[in-house]
């Protein structure tokens, strides 16, 4: 009788710790979806920054903060927060752009700034183009490549009229 009154216990606790671990257990067959939080910013885009630029050109740029300085509106702060359901991992970046009188003048964060970022937007260029200068001394636009043979991929069917379904059928 004590050999059963065990088994029974045993397979209790076995039944009971099994319920209470289930979750974790089965945790990779429950769907979690990513939470992203915040202003997401490709590098492209804080790379367009550059010093003295006014706010509303950076707001043009990056989109509206998510935080601004309560007691000056002088610094704004970009947050990313990013939680992946699968397998919990975080990514948190962060970007402070410090204004004064209204232009840019610093950037704090974890992104990575151009190396044109001291240069003012007035006083820097667009990259130079390359290609043929005409007669003029204009830069010819470049015209994408075409295929040697002008044979269409597909051969397109012309529709029929109706008198020939009427006769093939």
């Amino acid at each position: 009788m004590t050999i059963k009154k065990h088994s029974i216990t045993l397979l209790g606790a076995a039944a009971l710790s099994l319920s209470l671990s289930a979750c974790s257990v089965f945790d990779w067959l429950i769907y979690k979806p990513d939470i992203p939080q915040g202003n997401y910013m490709e590098t492209q885009q804080v790379e367009k920054l550059r010093v003295e630029m006014t706010k509303e050109q950076v707001e043009y740029i990056l989109g509206r903060p998510v935080l601004r300085d309560s007691f000056s509106d002088n610094t704004w702060y970009y947050v990313y927060h990013y939680k992946s359901g699968r397998d919990a991992s975080i990514i948190h970046k962060e970007l402070i752009l410090h204004f004064d009188e209204d232009k840019l003048r610093r950037i704090d964060g974890d992104y990575e700034l151009s190396a044109e970022f001291n240069t003012p937007l007035d006083q820097s260029r667009l990259p130079q183009l390359s290609g043929e200068i005409s007669d003029k001394g204009d830069l010819v636009p470049l015209n994408p490549e075409s295929r040697p043979d002008a044979k269409p991929l597909i051969e397109e069917k012309k529709p029929q009229s109706l008198n020939e379904i009427k006769s093939s059928e």
